[in-house]
């Protein structure tokens, strides 16, 4: 009964024939090690003809019990028509989309009698284990070799397979059961993936040759070797044998599967050493086989499997010039691995096609969330976006974190104090960014902040040409691997620094249609006004006031007109343009004030004010629950003299600001005032609670600093403020050249940054309000 094709099952199961019975000794080990305390849900995989499914259900479980063999189904619900609380679903756990699976995962899941039949053992545990609540149990139950006859030992696992499922696991408990191995297994069943070498070569120098192999669904094919470590298909050359010509051939003998070698490409080269001897490998991607998968060389092997790459940082041990290799194709999916140099080739490669049926599904929700939510309104951006495989630019993600259609970003790289630098934006902030730059056919658009993924939403959506600019070498290898892997051909990713703009070669003549910016920028760079076609549109996250909206503007002729405004944050600038915001830290370290504009102003005095009476004034301007107010930040950071922000760094204090939250202030001679709210009204029901604007104040301006911010809040609700959080009014912005005299700008609050004068035009400014910098005034002007 050593099946391996579904056919066989089916006709196993329409005989009549049947599995071992569940065994009271199998019962009595799952009841008292796994027991359903106050009910829980079981999945039960393989599950035949559902006699351990329905047994289940005596426990207290709700149980999903799967199996490919529809003619399995067919008897388990014959024979357990009465049986209620199981669902009988026809689903194979190791290629089918896990879709019709439960998402708020299983407390038990078991596998009885079927891991052996398993191909990709690794790959299926570890996505098995990922739907384990918390403080769950996976039960695998397995005949062991040492007891099996030698002509049935397809069915059992030998003791080295078990050390290998076992591992990585918090807890294991193996127990016996008339001869058959319970495996009770909890905690994580994460093993930290390690580089390691074998043992030292006897040449004075070594050369070969790895394959990496892809199957329909975008896994990658490894193999468990005797020294127990994964390793990829390859070995050494023989002769004059090249590279591409031995990664086939070890192919064949490795594996038994076949490829062209017209279809395997040379596309880096290693160089790192040995134990001291140096090696030269050859990451050979091939793009084309076919084949059954076996194991030929069951000296050296124990088995081969496709692994998905999201998996590939908890797989354990593996050996070192194939963990290379995987980061050259798709680097950062293993972390920590030793240094090497590498010579990237075959630019010129076809990219290689495969998704699994649960990245499609999870595409096409993720695209109708973006949809739904109005942040995708034409047909082109909906287009791109249900077909772009978004998970191909962050392999290191699992499907459902790479299509999260809500507010997740995806972070591929972070700096020393683990501060994200780099990400794969949320998919309805990258929808709306490429609304607003309102492409055409065959656009050519420039990109500050390299990834892959938004390049190629762009270059779909224009069917035009894209030029990437990313200033972190790591970045750029990456993105150029990526759109090797996936991409349309219709993105050049350039390192440089992207404030700099593109390469004076990569400017098409009349400059760049459409220009996006996918990092926080406190400024905006003159050579992404320089290299814009006039009329042509930038759109970027400006920070203003420490606060960042993604703003669309459009040129006419040396000004930038702001057309469009979305709250959003992304991360820092690293170029020339990077700014680190001064900041005064008080009260020793447990309050801190923030300038993101300018330089800080004098605090002198304030933290014997903030030891003082605290004044405060209740500016009757209320708010619901989930009511918008970044319109408020904007107009005060931007309207306000001396504004600043407020951080709080311990438990509530003298300012009852929440730690970790900052407020909107305003500073003034050893004085402050600064904006909060309180709740005004409670209630079960979201809808029935309110909180009202409060402003606190401190020192001796405080109170006259505290009038001063509550007449802005009031000027806020009475001009900008509307009862539809989308129907807000934002300001007319222009942003000149820095040097622009005065008189020459159009009448408005300006604020000025090293390259740009900003001037913002609020409904209802008269005057009457002071501006953080000046307020312009044109003759003849009211």
């Amino acid at each position: 009964m050593t099946y391996t094709a579904r056919d066989e099952w089916e006709k196993h199961f329409s005989d009549g024939k049947n599995f071992r019975q569940v065994g009271e000794r199998e019962r009595k080990i799952l009841a008292e090690h796994v027991p359903a305390a106050g009910g829980g849900r079981a999945l039960d995989v393989g599950c035949g003809t559902g006699d351990l499914a329905a047994w289940l259900t005596s426990l207290g479980y709700t149980v999903d019990a799967v199996d490919f063999a529809d003619s399995a189904l067919a008897r388990a619900r014959e024979e357990h028509a009465d049986v209620e609380g199981v669902r009988w679903l026809h689903l194979d756990v190791e290629r089918d989309d896990p879709a019709p699976l439960r998402e708020g995962g299983y407390d038990l899941i078991t596998l009885r009698l079927m891991y052996a039949f398993v191909q990709d053992r690794v790959r299926v545990l570890h996505a098995l284990g990922e739907r384990l609540r918390d403080g769950g149990a996976l039960v695998v139950i397995t005949p062991v070799a040492a007891s099996t006859p030698e002509e049935r030992r397809g069915i059992a696992l030998d003791e080295d397979e078990i050390a290998v499922l076992t591992a990585g696991w918090k807890a294991v408990e193996r127990l016996d059961a008339d001869g058959l191995a319970v495996l009770v297994l909890r905690g994580p069943c994460h093993t930290g993936t390690r580089a390691v070498e074998k043992r030292p070569p006897s040449a004075h120098a070594l050369t070969g040759a790895l394959a990496v192999v892809t199957d329909d669904s975008g896994r990658v094919l490894l193999g468990r070797s005797r020294r127990g470590m994964l390793e990829l298909p390859g070995g050494k050359t023989h002769g004059p044998e090249d590279f591409a010509a031995a990664a086939v051939r070890e192919l064949a003998e490795e594996t038994g599967l076949a490829a062209d070698p017209a279809d395997a490409y040379v596309v880096t080269m290693l160089v790192d050493d040995s134990h001291g001897v140096p090696r030269l490998t050859a990451v050979v991607r091939i793009t084309a086989w076919t084949g059954t998968l076996t194991n030929p060389e069951a000296d050296k092997f124990d088995r081969w499997e496709f692994l998905d790459l999201h998996a590939l940082a908890c797989a354990g041990d593996v050996f070192v010039p194939a963990a290379l290799a995987i980061d050259s194709v798709w680097p950062g999916v293993i972390p920590g691995l030793p240094p090497v140099v590498c010579y990237p080739l075959a630019h010129d490669r076809p990219p290689v096609p495969g998704e699994p049926a649960e990245a499609v599904r999870l595409r096409r929700a993720m695209a109708r969330t973006v949809i739904e939510g109005g942040w995708a309104p034409s047909a082109a951006v909906r287009s791109a976006l249900e077909t772009v495989p978004r998970h191909r630019y962050a392999p290191e993600a699992s499907l459902a974190d790479a299509y999260d259609g809500g507010d997740r970003a995806v972070v591929t790289r972070r700096d020393e104090t683990g501060t994200a630098i780099s990400s794969v934006s949320a998919a309805w902030l990258q929808a709306d960014m490429i609304e607003q730059l309102r492409l055409g056919p065959g656009a050519i658009v420039f990109e500050a902040g390299s990834g892959g993924y938004n390049a190629e939403l762009i270059a779909h959506v224009a069917q035009g040409r894209v030029v990437s600019v990313d200033i972190d070498p790591w970045v750029v290898r990456r993105s150029r691997a990526f759109l090797a892997e996936a991409g349309s051909g219709r993105v050049t990713t350039v390192e440089a620094d992207a404030a700099l703009g593109a390469p004076a070669p990569l400017v098409p003549r009349g400059g760049f249609d459409a220009a996006v910016i996918t990092y926080n920028c406190w400024d905006i760079s003159p050579a992404w006004v320089e290299q814009l076609a006039d009329g042509g549109r930038l759109v970027m996250p400006l920070e203003v006031g420490g606060y960042t909206r993604s703003v669309a503007f459009e040129r006419r002729g040396e000004v930038l007109h702001a057309r469009h405004f979305t709250y959003c944050g992304f991360v820092r600038d690293q170029g020339q343009q990077a700014r680190t915001a001064p900041v005064v830290h008080l009260l020793d370290g447990a309050l801190s004030l923030r300038f993101d504009e300018g330089a800080p102003a004098g605090t002198h005095g304030l933290e014997e004010a903030l030891r003082g009476p605290r004044h405060e004034i209740a500016t009757g301007i209320t708010m619901g629950a989930n009511a918008y107010f970044g319109s408020l930040q904007l107009y005060a950071a931007t309207t306000l003299p001396g504004f600043c922000r407020l951080h709080a760094h311990q438990d509530p204090g003298v300012t009852v600001i929440p730690k970790g939250r900052d407020a909107p202030a305003v500073l003034g001679d050893a004085s402050l005032a600064y904006l909060t709210h309180v709740q005004t009204r409670h209630g079960e029901d979201p809808q029935d609670r309110e909180w009202e604007w409060v402003v606190h104040a401190f020192g001796e301006q405080g109170p006259q600093l505290a009038e001063q911010l509550s007449a802005t809040i009031r000027a806020w609700d009475r001009h900008i403020r509307a009862d539809d959080n989308n129907e807000h009014a934002d300001p007319v912005l222009t942003v000149h050249p820095a040097g622009t005299p005065t008189h020459q700008l159009p009448l408005g609050d300006v604020l000025d940054k090293t390259s740009s004068r900003l001037v913002f035009q609020w409904p209802g400014r008269n005057g009457r309000l002071p501006s953080p910098s000046t307020t312009t005034t044109t003759t003849g002007a009211a």
